[in-house]
């Protein structure tokens, strides 16, 4: 018996010397892993996001947690996939479009995927939304207000003028200030918006496109300089007033981040922003197309499921982790829309090919 157990002995103490090798390896490998600086990946962003990717605590998960460093530079979605690519590692444009140029221009993605979205919305003033809404144009739903778009740009494309409804007191043409549609995406995504109303509803492909670019460009042509960045123009909107611009098309996101990001002015603001929802709208979808395996990397990391909660909680980018009515109560925003329902896909690629070409 005794002999048994000795002969047991040293087989126990190499198992267990062996278990101890490979936990200390094990503890010195993640040392030096948790020691490692950073990995840097490098890449091109909608201006819209820099405040989420700027967010100290995504920058700390993403450091801590999957030891990555982001180093950004902003470009509009479609100036990013014509930029030349070297040393960079991820693009992280704004709608599918930007990913459908990559595709037939440069080639497969290495990966690609889609982070979150935001709708298409214009932004205004109480006193203009109340006159669309007496005027027909828009509605109020539950609180929450909802353009027409079919009406809308039927009167734009009528050369209709602000005081065509009610609102004299306003100088020049009905308009929806919007970003250069060459160079931005929020402008690039209202314009395949618009352009599908004046198809009759209808998606636009490139067989009619030709027959609705004249009135596009007319519609465009009254809003003379138009801002290259859809976080340029949201500035611009909430600084100059209702007299300078009086609706704007922009992000959902964009007045949800600000009232996180600046509660103080927004509490001076609140009763008079507000916020439209074109009845249909287009998703801007948030798609990061990774270049290499650092690309991937971050990908991956920014579904992580802290840092999409943190997407919406504090910058208002819709993901899957909340239920649409948590989504609209996470905001101190009055009209915040819990669903968006009604939806019109963007024309396809060719189609906005020819819709950009048209604004050069």
């Amino acid at each position: 018996m005794n002999k048994s157990a000795n002969s047991r002995r040293p087989a126990f103490l190499g198992l267990l010397i062996l278990i101890l090798v490979i936990a200390g390896a094990f503890l010195f490998s993640t040392f030096q892993q948790n020691n490692q600086p950073p990995k840097t990946v490098k890449g091109f962003v909608g201006g819209e996001k820099i405040n989420f990717l700027e967010n100290e605590e995504v920058k700390k998960i993403l450091r801590e947690k999957y030891r990555l460093k982001i180093d950004i530079n902003k470009a509009g979605s479609l100036d990013m996939i014509r930029a030349s690519h070297e040393n960079v590692d991820f693009l992280f444009p704004s709608n599918q479009t930007a990913l459908e140029l990559y595709l037939n221009t440069i080639g497969p993605t290495y990966k690609d995927d889609i982070i979150f979205n935001t709708p298409i919305v214009l932004y205004s003033h109480k006193l203009v939304a109340d006159a669309l809404v007496q005027s027909g144009l828009a509605e109020s739903v539950d609180g929450v207000y909802q353009v027409k778009m079919q009406a809308l740009v039927d009167k734009m494309a009528a050369d209709a003028t602000w005081a065509d409804v009610n609102l004299p007191q306003l100088f020049g043409p009905l308009t929806v200030d919007t970003t250069d549609p060459a160079k931005s995406n929020s402008g690039n995504m209202f314009s395949g918006l618009v352009a599908n109303m004046l198809n009759g509803g209808q998606v636009v492909t490139e067989k009619n496109t030709a027959a609705i670019l004249p009135d596009l460009l007319h519609i465009f042509s009254k809003l003379g300089y138009m801002e290259t960045s859809s976080s340029d123009l949201f500035n611009q909107f909430l600084k100059t007033g209702v007299g300078a611009k009086p609706l704007v098309a922009g992000y959902e996101n964009q007045l949800l981040e600000f009232s996180k990001l600046n509660p103080e002015a927004w509490q001076k603001v609140k009763d008079d922003i507000v916020i439209l929802y074109p009845q249909p709208t287009v998703w801007s979808t948030h798609i990061l197309i990774a270049l290499d395996a650092a690309g991937e990397e971050l990908m991956i990391a920014l579904k992580d499921d802290r840092i999409q909660q943190i997407a919406w909680d504090q910058h208002g980018f819709r993901t899957g982790v909340y239920t649409a009515k948590a989504a609209a109560e996470t905001f101190d925003v009055p009209g915040v829309s819990a669903d968006i329902t009604q939806i019109i896909q963007m024309p396809n690629q060719k189609a906005m090919e020819q819709i950009i070409s048209a604004f050069q």
